[in-house]
This record gives C-alpha cells, sequence and structure tokens, in this order.
C-alpha cells in the first residue's frame, strides 16, 4: 500500500497541482484580427518582429496553432495597449469578447507577413534605436502564439525598452497536459532559434542584443546558445546579454550547457525564485531534480565557484509580491520587477521613499543585466572566462538561408 501511494503521488499528484494552479478564465481565440478602425486617445503601440515553428492556419484571429511548421514564418504585428490609466504594470489586459475595446483591452492593429530579408531590414531600420539594439524574447511552457504576443507587448511597453523587439515562438499545446510535447517542441526548434541569433549577430544593421527568456524558454535559449558555441566556436560578441527568468532547466545541465557554449559567454542573469510552484512540479515529474529557476541563491551554493568563474548573476526573488498564484511569473507581472528589468539599476531605491529593490531580493553577484535600450540602462562587461578543460569544438559551418513568401524551410 506504501508503494501504491508513493506511485499516486509521484505520477498523479503533478498534474492535478498543475490543473488546479494554472486554472484561468475562458479567453476569447480570435484577438490577433485587427481592428477596422486605429484606436485614438493616447493607447500605446508596440511594433514588434515574429518568427515562429508553428504550423500556420488559416484563422486570421489565432494565425498560428500549437503544432509544428515544416518551415520557420515571420510576421510582423503591431499591438496597442491601454492607456496607463486604464490599467496597471505587470497586466495583460485580454479582451472578454472581440473585437477588442482599446481603451481597455490589448488589441491587434495590423498583421504582416514579412516575405523576404528585405522586409526584415525595413522592419528594422523603421523600429531601432540610435544604438541599434534589439531585445530577443523566447517564451514559456504553456503558451498559445496569441499569449505569447500579448506577453511580449506587456514586458516592451512595462519595461520601457526602446529596443527592436524580436519575438521567438515555438509550438505549444497551451494546454497544462501538454508539458512532454512542449518539451519536445524546444528541441524541434534549437536549430531555428540558432540560425536566427546568427543571423543578428552576423546583420550589420544590428549592434547589440539581448535575449529574455522565460521558464521552457530558457532550456531552449541555453540550447540554441550552446548550439551557436559550437557551430561558431564562441557565442558572437553582439549577443552580450541573457535574461533567463525562471528557468525550467536541470541545473547540472546547465552547466555542461555553459560550458559547450565556448570560452567567450554573454553576461548572464537568472531570476529564481523558491516559492515558484510551477517549477517545483517540473522537478517533481523530473526525477527529483532541483531546476535552476528554482532553488533560490541559498540552493546554488554548491555552484557558487562556477557562478563566479562564469560571471552570472544571481537574483533570487522569492520576497517580491506578484499577481501569478503559481510564483512563476514575477519576472513580467511583478511591477518591481519589470521596473528593474527595464532599468537594470540594482541597489537603486524605487520612486515613493520605498526600500530599495536589492534590499527586498538576494543578489549572488554584483553586477545585473538590463532590457537593451533601456534610458538608465547600466553598464554590463561581459566575463570571458569559463571552467576550462572540458570543451570539444567542431564547428559548423553557417548557411544563410533565404525567406522566401515569408518563410525559410526548416
Amino acid at each position: 500500500m506504501t508503494a501504491f501511494r508513493s506511485w499516486c503521488r509521484a505520477f498523479l499528484l503533478p498534474p492535478i497541482i498543475l490543473c488546479v494552479l494554472a486554472a484561468c478564465a475562458t479567453r476569447p481565440e480570435s484577438v490577433l484580427k485587427p481592428l477596422a478602425l486605429a484606436p485614438g486617445g493616447d493607447a500605446a503601440q508596440v511594433d514588434m518582429l515574429i518568427a515562429t515553428t508553428r504550423k500556420p492556419i488559416e484563422d486570421p484571429g489565432r494565425l498560428y496553432s500549437g503544432d509544428r511548421g515544416t518551415a520557420i514564418s515571420f510576421n510582423s504585428i503591431v499591438v496597442s495597449i491601454p492607456p496607463d490609466r486604464n490599467r496597471k504594470i505587470g497586466e495583460v489586459q485580454w479582451p472578454s469578447h472581440v473585437p477588442a475595446n482599446p481603451e481597455k483591452d490589448f488589441a491587434v492593429l495590423k498583421v504582416g507577413k514579412v516575405a523576404s530579408e528585405q522586409n526584415v531590414l525595413r522592419w528594422f531600420r523603421k523600429n531601432r534605436n540610435a544604438k541599434r539594439q534589439a531585445v530577443i524574447f523566447v517564451h514559456g511552457f504553456n503558451s498559445s502564439y496569441s499569449d505569447a504576443v500579448f506577453r511580449f507587448a506587456q514586458i516592451v511597453h512595462d519595461s520601457g525598452t526602446d529596443a527592436a523587439p524580436i519575438l521567438f515562438t515555438w509550438p505549444s499545446r497551451a494546454s497544462v497536459s501538454g508539458y512532454l510535447y512542449d518539451k519536445e517542441s524546444t528541441n524541434y526548434s534549437r536549430r531555428a532559434l540558432e540560425d536566427m541569433i546568427l543571423q543578428a549577430a552576423g546583420s550589420p544593421d544590428i549592434g547589440e542584443v539581448t535575449i529574455l527568456a522565460h521558464s521552457m524558454g530558457a532550456w531552449l535559449t541555453a540550447e540554441a546558445l550552446r548550439g551557436v558555441g559550437m557551430r561558431n566556436g564562441t557565442i558572437p560578441a553582439k549577443i552580450n546579454n541573457v535574461i533567463l527568468a525562471s528557468p525550467d532547466i536541470d541545473v547540472d545541465v546547465f552547466r555542461r550547457q555553459v560550458i559547450e557554449m565556448g570560452p567567450k559567454l554573454p553576461h548572464f542573469t537568472i531570476f529564481t525564485s523558491t516559492e515558484d510552484k510551477a517549477l517545483e512540479v517540473s522537478r517533481m515529474i523530473s526525477g527529483g531534480v532541483n531546476r535552476v529557476g528554482a532553488v533560490g541563491d541559498v540552493g546554488l551554493a554548491p555552484y557558487s565557484a562556477d557562478i563566479k568563474r562564469l560571471g552570472i548573476t544571481v537574483i533570487d526573488a522569492s520576497a517580491v509580491d506578484q499577481h501569478d498564484p503559481l510564483g512563476h511569473n514575477a519576472f513580467a507581472d511583478s511591477p518591481e520587477m519589470i521596473r528593474f528589468l527595464g532599468r537594470g539599476l540594482a541597489g537603486q531605491s524605487l520612486e515613493g521613499g520605498q526600500a530599495t529593490f536589492a534590499g527586498r531580493v538576494r543578489m549572488a553577484a554584483t553586477r545585473t543585466a538590463s532590457l537593451a535600450g533601456s534610458a538608465a540602462r547600466a553598464a554590463v562587461v561581459a566575463p570571458m572566462s569559463v571552467v576550462g578543460g572540458e570543451r570539444v569544438f567542431k564547428p559548423d559551418p553557417y548557411r544563410e538561408a533565404e525567406i522566401v513568401d515569408g518563410e525559410i524551410s526548416y
């Protein structure tokens, strides 16, 4: 009987916890169909470039399903965000019906196919800042195409970054029961993200790239950077900041991934929390091995020597207030965290005489990264050292891939 109870706890409890904790209100599905009329007033707008390995569908309100596509598809989408007086920082205000009300809801103003390299260049030159900075966002588990679009629009707007926003969205079932499918979909999408990273680094129009990845998307990002390092022998210098929020990565695997990226790394910042219930479930169904995003800075103590050598910043945000009952989305929905993410001023007092942010979190290193392009961006020097004696590189020559009718063969 004891063995039976242990089996039930190991295999039946995690899905139950996920289903209870991840429950949310029903949302309208076709939210991506552009409004017939552009909103007036002072609604903000975010114009993003999107690359995806999802399968296209005919529904103009959804654009892509959670199935895996046979090509890398490109779009540009302009999202309208309600005026500040009608929303709170960190919230994605989903429409209760379509068409959306741009005074109160996130809404789509324009959807376009990016059909060629020239279209990509025109989009970037239109949206770049003076430093030619780009931010690539890789979403996490249980995300539809529209989830990823609206969340990234919220992050871009609330963080205050003026870097060109690029979303990489991979095939997700957008279901709490689709964990294993989603994980395999990240593996399916590794090469596509590698190629996009190399294309961004190789473009003379881009001067600097920050990668922001969440949850399972952090696994995909680490794998893609590992692939870039092994193909190139190193990570391109333009990839200077990598921010992993609640990374759903086995701690031992992450160490190997970083080692195999090569001798010159971008600066890594990791947001971790011992209050992350979603990653606790992930640990339970992954053989009981701790996830990087769930152990806090104390839990990473056995790896402190490697962390110091690699110049990684660990920010333990266990005490930060957030809206998500799972404790998994603090990087985006906590006003403190999203301001900190954008400004990158560790230790500076927050507005209104509140306690300093650094006083509310524990930092395992002295440096931090910010989203590229933020007005008060902190200076960060990329670390140049890595654990030695364990790297074997067999670079694979990078082959340029041409965009034809909005897709790259994949």
